[in-house]
């Protein structure tokens, strides 16, 4: 959908160290997310921006890919030089057996 031009990660390349960043909206963050992702809803971004690190790598994680490769594409532009995309998002992240939560602490499930 954007080429080539937004740099991606695959799941099983996150590491503990990476700042998983989760774009998706707040019924879906609820449901299931990453247990160490930290939540910035994609249209809360631009007022939200100086929470995002810049001194470390940034994985940018939604529902499929296509919200946080425009993210990615926003905070290059702004900047940013340690973004990623996760291919696949978390519909990928729960495909590959990585931990899923609700925030009742509950397992959770990608909406």
């Amino acid at each position: 959908m954007f080429g080539s031009q937004i740099p991606t990660v695959t799941v099983a390349e996150i590491t503990d160290d990476t700042y998983l960043l989760d774009v998706r909206e707040d019924d879906e963050w609820q449901a299931g997310h990453a247990p160490t992702a930290h939540h910035l809803p994609m249209m809360e971004l631009p007022a939200r921006i100086a929470e995002v690190p810049t001194d470390q790598d940034v994985a940018v994680i939604c529902r499929s890919g296509g919200r946080s490769a425009q993210v990615v594409a926003y905070l290059m532009r702004n900047g940013w030089e340690q973004v990623r995309n996760v291919a696949g998002g978390m519909g990928d992240w729960a495909a590959a057996g990585r931990p899923v939560v609700g925030t009742d602490g509950q397992p959770g499930r990608v909406l």
